[in-house]
Order: C-alpha cells, then structure tokens, then sequence
C-alpha cells in the first residue's frame, strides 16, 4: 500500500514504523512542516500503562525507546508547604526532542521515508495519488481545517492558564506543587525527564492572572514573576523558556474520523488534557490501532479504517471524560485548598473518578491509613464517601 502521513510527530512517526517493519512492501512516506529537530516543548511523561501497551506493540523498539528514560514509581503533591508522597505511581519521563529522534531513527532504519521543512499545500492531489492518507499533523490540523464540514471539528477553550518552561532543579517525582499568593492561587506541574532538565509547567486561573499583571507582562516579566512565586520549590535554579507564552487548553473533538481515503490521527483527532499526562500515549495507541487495522485489511483502507475506529472510539471518549473531571479539579481547586494535605493528596488522587479508595491502598496502603485516619472513615465504609 502506498502511505502518507502528515506530521512527524509520535502518532505518525510511530505508525509508519509499526506499518513498514510489519510489511515492508509498504512505501510509506512522511511530510514533516518543521525543520528536522525544530520541536518546542520539555519532557512527556509515560505511566507503566501506557509504556505496557507500547512493550507489547513492538518489544524491540520498546527498548530501545526507554533506553534512557527517567524512572520514577512515586508522585508527590505540596500543598501547604508540605510534601505528600503517594507511591505506586510508576512514571516513565524523556525529553521530547529524544523521543522523536529515536522514533525517527528506527523509521528510517526500516525504510520510511521523512521530508522536513516541506508543507503540505494540495491535500486532495496527495490524497489522490496515494492509496491512504494520514493526517497526523496536531492539534491546529490543517488538514483537518481544510475538510472541517467533513469531521466536524468542535473546540472547547477552557478557562485556566498556562504557560511551559524547564528548570535544572530536578523534580525526580512527578511533582504537583500548589502555591497561595496575594493574588490567588499558583500550580506547577513539574517532573524531571533528564539528567540535567526538568519540565515545569505554570497554570494559575484567569483572575489571579489578571491580578497579578501577567495579562500585560513580556514573555520575560512572566517567566521571572513564576519563578520568584515558586522559589521555595525551585532553590538557586531558575525557569527557563521555550517560547513560554500564556495559553489555554482548547480540547478537541470530531464527529467523523476519517473522509474517503484520509483519517486523523493523534492530536489532530482529539486532544487530552495534559493534566492526565496522557496526549503522547493516546497518539501512539491511535498508531496502534491503525496498524492493526492495516494488518487486518492490507488492501482495503475504509476497512482499515473500520477497525481503527471500533478499537479507539471508546477509549478516546473515556479519556476525554477523565480529562474533563481533571480540568474541573484544577479549575475548581481554590475549594479545596482549605483540607489538610493528606486529604487534598486523596481528593486530587480521586478526582477523574477512575481511582477508587481500594485502587489507593493497593497502591500505597501507608498514604490511604494515613487518610482513613485523618478522615475518621467509618469501618464498614472505605469508599472515602461517609465521613464520620
């Protein structure tokens, strides 16, 4: 079959290898709009899960991509100033730039071809010359915007802040630390992801934002103003950008997934929340899935499609629902930071609905005594419902 794909990021790049090392009769090649090497952002994060599903698709990358991973199987939430470990959490983190250099080292190891710096203008003419076309080209799709009355794409901004940054203080667990200022309430996502780096990414609401002059602040004045807010955390180290401009998560959603012989995949299909830590690994489940739909139909690329589609749909509306909770959690939190930091620690464990007080102490059975304790949990009731 002949293959494009659009973007080299890890939905397309990670498809195209699980597609030619299964068949190398494929001719697959892919259209990246960006210079080689030219990706922004820090570090991305795997839970055991996501890594399980990756050693199962294909063990020989698999070792190959964790080769030089950061490894940690506790988190750790501050709140009040007081650190909360929560153990069997198991994290996987490794910096962006690292994961697509290997992803992009096996795929040319195999026989996939990779254009840079080559922008896509005529979708349809490539489309017609190829027998499948996959558009893996993010969240701002421009494949997707170009056959929008075909997906139907629907947007929804929400509410809260961002903005990325790296620091050399090395957060060895993945880190929520939760900051009171006068002007409101400050939260860092951090977690170390290399021997020298550390992810750190800023959400604050749009209020507190305002109030503290981030609404008119540079680039430059906002990086120093978070650091000084998160000094206690960061010590002697300070924040460092990558074109660390504030923006809000816009969550993406579309009714149809696929339009003759074009499918989306990844980001450009829908997006997760960063707060569930679990955009990379649905983008290399989406590249799964399609692979096993073409190891299925390696001819017929609508019945690809079909299995891609009963295999995905599900769990993406699963995901997006967590999220949701997620960002409700985040958005909500000036409720709950009057608890005491063990039962904020189990609020926010709890707060996608998917982790159930029994999850937790088979988990850490030391943090959920610790809760049950402060909590004063009837005996007959473990749910973390009925407080006596």
């Amino acid at each position: 079959m002949k293959i494009a794909v659009i973007g080299a990021g890890p939905a397309g790049l990670y498809f195209s290898l699980l597609a030619k090392k299964h068949d190398p009769s494929h001719d697959i090649q892919v259209y990246e709009q960006n210079p080689q090497g030219a990706t922004y952002g820090w570090g991305v994060v795997f839970s055991d899960i996501g890594l399980a599903f990756l050693r199962e698709a294909d063990p020989e990358f698999f070792h190959a991509f964790v080769a030089h991973h950061e490894h940690c199987n506790y988190m750790e939430i501050v709140h009040r100033g007081e650190r909360i470990q929560v153990q069997g959490n198991h994290f996987s983190r490794t910096s962006r730039l690292d994961m697509l250099k290997v992803l992009e080292q096996a795929c040319l190891k195999a026989g996939v071809r990779i254009t840079y710096d080559h922008r896509v203008e005529d979708v349809s003419q490539l489309a017609d010359e190829v027998d499948m076309l996959v558009a893996a080209d993010g969240s701002n799709s421009a494949v997707r915007k170009q056959f929008a009355d075909h997906f139907r794409p629907s947007f929804e901004r929400r509410r809260n802040k961002f903005a990325w940054y790296g620091t050399r203080q090395r957060f060895h667990p993945v880190s929520l630390i939760f900051r009171q200022t006068g002007h409101g309430i400050f939260i860092a996502h951090s977690y170390q992801y290399s021997p020298e780096l550390s992810t750190f990414l800023v959400e604050v609401d749009p209020d507190t934002w305002r109030r503290a002059g981030l609404d008119c602040a540079s680039e430059e004045e906002s990086r120093r103003y978070c650091a000084d807010v998160f000094r206690a955390d960061l010590g002697a180290h300070e924040l460092l950008g990558n074109r660390s401009l504030w923006f809000e998560a816009n969550i993406v959603r579309n009714d149809n997934w696929s339009h003759r012989n074009i499918l989306l995949l990844g980001d450009a299909l829908r997006t997760v929340h960063f707060s569930l830590g679990s955009g990379t690994r649905m983008a290399m489940q989406d590249a799964i899935a399609l692979h096993e739909g073409l190891k299925q139909h390696p001819t017929e690329t609508q019945a690809a499609f079909a299995v891609f589609e009963s295999l995905r749909r599900p769990a993406s509306s699963n995901f997006q629902a967590a999220a949701a909770r997620s960002l409700d959690w985040y958005e909500n939190v000036a409720d709950k930071m009057h608890l005491n930091p063990v039962s904020f620690a189990y609020d926010y464990m709890r707060r996608t609905g998917q982790v159930s007080h029994e999850d937790l102490r088979q988990r850490d059975p030391a943090f959920t005594a610790a809760y049950e304790a402060r909590a004063g949990l009837t005996a007959d009731n473990k749910d973390g419902q009925t407080i006596r």
